[in-house]
């Protein structure tokens, strides 16, 4: 608790870092294999991934979160949670091959009972490095996560392209995804060396089981809401539909995944030790509440001015039916962006009650959006997807905030100043884009589009609006984390 501050700063630079070679990783991977394969390859893996891609939301069944919210877990709390967490993986990869033919049949499209079979291994896998990975958070060793995230994704990655190049088609996809958590769990089990005791009855499982068991069912409703438009899509208009809406949904989604994964992990495991101290949960709250919402806010303007640069660049001219729907799908990273930290206030204050029941409101909402946007093909669908989650956006914050320490008011004055930011940078930016598609090619109208959106934006953010102490500070108090680092590392 004393050097809880550096830790999370230093654990919150390596994932950004991690995280923005794994952006690198992914984009340059995403426009390899965009040229390699077909968009039919791409929408035979999205279909099978769309329906037993819920599985990995019950894979750690929420137990890995429960071990690292707790204040304190035994050994014997630790080794029982790793048996059930293999025994669920072991259950979900059965289940997977048990449903394989049945999936087959539902798209009409025989291959995907071996694709299907392939990727059950990875529930396995999974399983078996869950409790590994919560012990390396709950030591806040972010500097190691990220080491091991960036090597099993590298690994990954040479051998899904290595496939593609040799002809091996949507086998690749396949094995991309597989090796993935195989390498992830290898490396977790050599960087913690931890051997798990037997399994115990009596060990205080109740509660942790309760929380996690309450956190996978929302997760689950989630995954539900947020991939049923795929499986609509792969059902009614078949694997070009898919592979198309699925690229531009992962295109776009890409630069903040990557940095909600940077943050939620050192956010949730910080403020699960701060939820006893109101003020300190408060001040790290909206801290890092400003932090993610000032970075996204500009991502989301530039995919939305440029979308067509960016298709046309990373995924190549059999792409330019995704522009779009890349374009019309990047509200719904804005409002994910405004959304998803209030997951770390739930969870770290114990209310994934709270979450679960929000969640059970927003799918119905969710999925009849999508059925209204059907009969207008993908682009449809994207369109409903965005405008049912900017709505929602303002009712989920009342919700999620009441009886906590964060008002709405909290909220709204975090999130006004890179909002308006964003504005003023995305009226600059449209204009400049007009200006600029008359002569130049699309690589340098996205270089200089893209650099003139981001100075506009910080200017406003950091001198109009009155930011730059904020940003000052915060890089201040990372210099001295990093001194006391290299001073501890220098007198050992």
């Amino acid at each position: 608790m004393k050097d809880l501050k550096q830790k999370a700063l230093r654990g919150g630079f390596a994932k950004v870092c991690a995280q923005g070679t794994g952006f690198v990783v992914r984009i340059g991977s995403l426009m390899i294999m965009a040229r390699l394969l077909d968009p039919r390859d791409f929408g035979l893996v999205g279909m099978v991934t769309a329906v037993v891609g819920v599985f990995n939301v019950l894979r750690d069944f929420g137990l890995s979160a429960a071990a690292v919210q707790r204040a304190v877990v035994t050994k014997d709390q630790v080794s029982t949670l790793f048996w059930i967490n293999l025994l669920v993986g072991g259950g979900l990869g059965l289940l997977s091959l048990a449903i394989a033919p049945l999936i087959a049949l539902f798209y009409h499209e025989p291959r995907l009972v071996a694709v299907t079979a392939a990727l059950a291994t990875g529930f396995l896998f999974n399983g078996a490095g869950v409790q590994h990975s919560a012990i390396l958070e709950r030591q806040m060793r972010f500097a190691m996560l990220s080491a091991i995230d960036i090597l099993s994704l590298l690994t990954s990655t040479i051998i899904g392209i290595a496939m593609a190049i040799h002809g091996f088609g949507y086998w690749s996809l396949v094995a991309t995804a597989t090796v993935t958590p195989l390498t992830y769990t290898l490396c977790v089990w050599l960087a913690t060396a931890w051997i798990p005791g037997m399994p115990r009855r009596g060990v205080g499982m109740r509660s942790m089981m309760r929380f996690g068991g309450t956190l996978t069912l929302n997760s689950l409703v989630m995954y539900i809401t947020t991939n049923f438009d795929k499986v609509l899509l792969g059902r009614f208009l078949g694997s070009d539909a898919v592979g198309i809406y699925g690229r531009a949904y992962q295109l776009v989604n890409i630069p903040t995944d990557n940095l909600n994964s940077a943050t939620s992990g050192v956010a949730f495991a910080a403020l699960s030790r701060l939820k006893d101290d109101p003020a300190r949960f408060k001040s790290y709250f909206l801290k890092g509440y400003t932090l993610v919402l000032s970075l996204t806010v500009p991502i989301t303007v530039a995919c939305a001015l440029f979308g067509g640069e960016m298709i046309a660049i990373f995924l190549g001219p059999k792409w330019i039916s995704a522009i779009p729907i890349f374009r019309v799908l990047t509200a719904t990273t804005l409002a994910f962006s405004i959304i998803n930290p209030l997951g770390w206030l739930l969870m770290s204050l114990g209310l994934v009650g709270r979450g679960l029941r929000m969640a059970l409101v927003l799918a119905p909402v969710m999925i009849a959006g999508y059925l209204v946007g059907l009969p207008y093909g993908p682009k449809g669908v994207a369109f409903a997807y965005s405008t049912m989650m900017m709505l929602c956006v303002l009712p989920l914050i009342m919700w999620a905030v009441r009886d906590t320490v964060i008002s709405v008011r909290d909220v709204v004055a975090v999130a006004c100043r890179p909002l308006l930011s964003g504005c003023m940078a995305a009226g600059v930016g449209a204009g400049v884009h007009i200006f600029l598609k008359v002569d130049f090619p699309p690589l340098p109208r996205l270089v200089l589009g893209v650099t003139l959106v981001l100075a506009v934006y910080l200017w406003m953010l950091l001198f109009a609006l009155g930011q730059k102490r904020f940003y000052l500070d915060a890089f201040q108090e990372f210099k001295r984390s990093s001194s006391v680092d290299t001073a501890l590392v220098a007198s050992a």
